[in-house]
């Protein structure tokens, strides 16, 4: 079952309410949603206002989202997710299975975030990475299982980061290393 709200705007080729683990599960949409050709929503998922999607995304099911939040392109949101409100997710970019995302957060295209650390080589409890209020990934950056992105904190441009960063610091390179953010760069993000 759907349930979407007022004022959308749902392109061609749309799959709403796809897969159904549970009959008795829906996918709640709230208002003023504009979801672009060739999305796959699947039931499960409870998303706020003004959803704004690129073409071809998919998010899967046990997720929920805040109001205002920004689904890139081929963006893939890989179900028991939770993000929060005014985020944006450009294209492209990759979030699994038990991530949490915080409110105001940006994620740049192509940046992936992973939530295995053995990948097919021993048993682990799937845990995504945590990105606080505020964060901002640069794009290609890579984001390894469990690490905590605080408060404010920027990942740079094609980081890979394997550690937690603290709360407004910077992680540049690969492996990444912190440094301090500049003045400059330690303002709220406009979303």
């Amino acid at each position: 079952m759907v349930d979407i709200g007022a004022n959308q705007r749902v392109g061609k080729f749309v799959v709403l309410g796809e897969d159904p683990v549970d009959a008795d599960d829906i996918l709640v949409i709230g208002d003023d949603a504009v979801i672009r050709s060739h999305s796959v929503i699947y039931r499960d998922v409870r998303i706020g206002e003004n959803l704004r999607t690129g073409h071809n995304v998919l998010i899967r099911e046990g997720t929920t989202i805040g109001d205002n939040v920004l689904v890139g392109t081929g963006a893939v949101i890989d179900g028991h997710t939770s993000i929060g409100s005014h985020v944006s997710i450009q294209s492209r970019a990759y979030i699994p299975t038990n991530t949490v995302i915080s409110d105001y957060v940006f994620i740049g295209p192509c940046a992936v975030l992973t939530n295995d650390k053995y990948p097919i080589r021993k048993d682990y409890e799937l845990r995504g990475p945590i990105l606080r209020r505020g964060a901002s990934i640069g794009a290609n950056a890579v984001i390894l299982p469990g690490v905590e992105i605080g408060e404010g904190a920027m990942v740079a441009a094609g980081a890979c980061v394997t550690r937690d960063v603290p709360d407004w610091k910077l992680a540049i390179g690969c492996p990444a290393r912190i440094v301090d953010l500049p003045e400059d760069m330690q303002v709220r993000n406009a979303i």
